[in-house]
């Protein structure tokens, strides 16, 4: 059982005393009263709720141009049924996370987002982010601090706008945590690039993680081509990235695989999205990995989707899978050389991304035993928005290519 702790029945005070105070310090802000002055009344909750979080913001102070409160919560029921004859099910607090960001002398950037444990517990869990980045231009931006790896598309989309409820198998294979690091970011035209070094430490200090010995090194590298006038699609991106590890002893992420390769292409057209990705961990103790996933997707009105993924994978070696987590390991899967999922959901957004329900049914199987998972959740987050190429964030005005 997941979750005895907590009661489904605090969530609607959770997201209510969350959505109230924020759109009270909103509306209490210079650039909100500016707005109210100068723009038409709200038509949709999304609209109203689109800088849900931001205390202030000022094109024309030369040192403080915007600053947020962040935060998310995700909270779902599961059940989940094995084919060994083990079940479980309960309510999880699956994230929770609050900090800001703050944009200072129209080149610095300032972010903090502390964690809490699974159901809360502990309700401090260190920080999953606590970066600065310096933007020089929009082709280089130095960050520097804890951050996330963003080895695969799938890794990359932030969890805020996954229309499905756990990212894929291998992608979760290759324990891509937050983490200290140093990257570097920017665009050329058609081009984004990403890259950087990364300890492979984490943990709830990142004192530690910074100096832990024997721990190791990783580096990634990604890009992304906007692929949009080639295609004539509404949306269209390629994405290639490469990971190589050199973990030791200590690693605690990114500890799976020497060298990882990706590549995904991530489609819209109208109310259809697209992404289908391929994914290779190659060499460490258990051998080399490949799989790929199709995510396709659909808006069936403009606010209720109808989602679905398939994995596929299989390993070199004898037990060279490992079923997820979450879940799948709770009733007994483990480990074997093929690995496959089908996922098919149904998300409402009552404001956009911004506040959305899902719900989802998985079926999966390895090592000869099988096991169904069944989700209903909600997910909220308030805060800016995240800017990347991913159809799952389609609904955001200009989310594409910039």
């Amino acid at each position: 059982m997941i979750g005895p702790r907590t009661s489904p029945l605090r969530l609607p005070a959770l997201l209510g005393s969350a959505l109230l105070a924020l759109a009270s310090i909103q509306a209490a802000s210079p650039s909100a009263e500016l707005a109210l002055a100068t723009e038409k009344a709200p038509e949709t909750l999304a609209s109203s709720l689109e800088n849900l979080g931001r205390v202030y913001q000022s094109k024309d102070n030369p040192f403080v141009q915007e600053f947020w409160l962040l935060g998310r919560y995700h909270g779902h029921y599961h059940w989940t049924d094995g084919s060994t004859g083990r079940y479980n099910d309960g309510f999880e607090d699956r994230r929770f996370r609050i900090g800001f960001q703050g944009k200072f002398f129209n080149k610095l950037t300032l972010h903090a987002q502390m964690v809490s444990g699974s159901d809360f517990d502990p309700f401090y869990n260190g920080f999953t982010e606590l970066w600065a980045q310096w933007s020089f231009s929009d082709a280089l931006n130095l960050t520097v601090g804890q951050q996330k790896h963003r080895f695969t598309h799938d890794r990359n989309v932030s969890s805020r706008y996954l229309n499905y409820m756990e990212r894929a198998m291998l992608t979760n294979m290759f324990a891509l945590d937050y983490t200290p690091a140093v990257t570097l970011s920017g665009k050329f035209g058609r081009w984004n690039y990403y890259t950087g070094l990364f300890s492979n430490a984490t943990g709830t200090s990142m004192g530690n993680a910074f100096t832990k010995l024997n721990s190791g090194w990783s580096y990634i590298a990604s890009i992304t081509y906007d692929l949009q006038k080639s295609l004539h699609t509404d949306a269209a991106h390629l994405n290639l990235s490469y990971l190589y590890s050199e973990a030791k002893t200590n690693a605690t992420n990114m500890n799976r695989f020497n060298h990882g390769i990706s590549a995904a292409l991530m489609l819209t057209e109208g109310s259809a999205s697209l992404v289908t990705e391929a994914t290779a961990g190659v060499g460490g103790t258990r051998g080399s990995a490949y799989g790929i996933n199709f995510q396709p997707g659909y808006y069936l009105t403009d606010k209720l989707q109808v989602v679905a993924r398939y994995q596929y994978a299989m390993a070199e070696q004898a037990n060279g899978l490992q079923a997820q987590r979450r879940y799948e390991r709770t009733v007994g899967l483990n480990r074997g050389d093929v690995y496959q999922a089908g996922y098919l959901g149904l998300n409402y957004e009552i404001a956009a991304h911004r506040l959305k329900l899902m719900t989802g049914v998985e079926y999966a199987s390895i090592g000869g035993q099988q096991s169904w998972t069944g989700w209903a959740g909600v997910r909220l987050f308030w805060g800016p928005h995240s800017k990347g190429p991913f159809p799952m964030a389609q609904s955001l005005p200009g989310a594409f290519g910039d």
